[in-house]
């Protein structure tokens, strides 16, 4: 394997549970319980924010979401209050036209590409030298929020993100 194929693996699984995050139009302020969480809109809106990140890291360029900086990103905390954000299905579509760049970034500089420097990298932190770095730390990222997601899912009475079905629980 390729580490090409490996970081389109990763891209894959986290777009994957992108699309279950869609699925949270309904309750995108719901939390995961009592001792609070963070729900849909959080989520959705920080991965976009990071996704934002990595295209500022590959290309030099702004984070093109950095105005919802102070609603997603490191430090800020969900609040309940819908007027606080913008609308669920923007933020999604944020997402899926960066995440569409990232892609379209590995089609177009191939494996080659991954070990082009990145332009800047977050100050404080190390592993965003290159691109093939920056591109598999933030699809990790991506699939880490699954598991806070999988428990909002639950509280919105929404199936788990994986169920298994009887063959495979027999294997």
């Amino acid at each position: 394997m390729k580490a090409l194929d490996a970081i389109r693996t990763v891209l894959r699984f986290s777009d994957m549970g992108m699309t279950y995050l869609g699925e949270m139009s309904d309750a995108p302020l719901l939390r995961p319980g009592p001792w609070g969480g963070n729900h849909a809109m959080w989520i959705a809106g920080h991965l976009t924010v990071v996704e934002g990140r990595l295209h500022q890291m590959l290309d030099g360029t702004p984070n093109p979401v950095h105005h919802w900086k102070p609603l997603f990103d490191w430090g800020s905390e969900p609040t309940d209050d819908p007027a606080d954000y913008p609308p669920f299905g923007e933020v999604m579509e944020k997402f899926k036209e960066l995440r569409a760049r990232t892609h379209a970034f590995l089609d177009e500089f191939g494996e080659e590409g991954l070990d082009r420097p990145t332009r800047c990298q977050p100050p404080g932190f190390r592993g965003f030298e290159t691109a093939g770095q920056a591109i598999l730390i933030i699809a990790g990222h991506a699939c880490g929020h699954l598991g806070g997601l999988n428990v909002v899912r639950a509280a919105a009475g929404k199936p788990r993100l994986f169920r298994p079905s009887e063959e495979l629980r027999a294997f």
